[in-house]
C-alpha cells in the first residue's frame, strides 16, 4: 500500500488496517513456523505497510 492510499483512509479505517496487518504477520509467521508456506518475504512487506499506517497515525495525531 502506498502512503498516499494510507492518508485518504479515516481514523477508524487506519485502526483496522492497523488491526488486519499486526493479525496478517501474526498468522504469516505461524505459517513459516509450521512450513505451511514458504513466501517469506510477504512478511517484510507487510511490516513496511504496518509501519507506514503507525507513521501516519501519529502524523495525523491519532493514537
Amino acid at each position: 500500500m502506498k502512503a498516499q492510499e494510507i492518508r485518504e483512509l479515516t481514523q477508524d479505517e487506519l485502526n483496522k488496517r492497523e488491526n488486519e496487518l499486526k493479525e496478517e504477520i501474526f498468522n504469516l509467521r505461524i505459517q513459516v513456523a509450521t512450513q505451511q508456506t514458504t513466501n517469506v518475504a510477504r512478511i517484510g512487506n507487510l511490516k513496511k505497510d504496518l509501519a507506514r499506517v503507525i507513521t501516519i497515525k501519529k502524523e495525523k495525531g491519532i493514537n
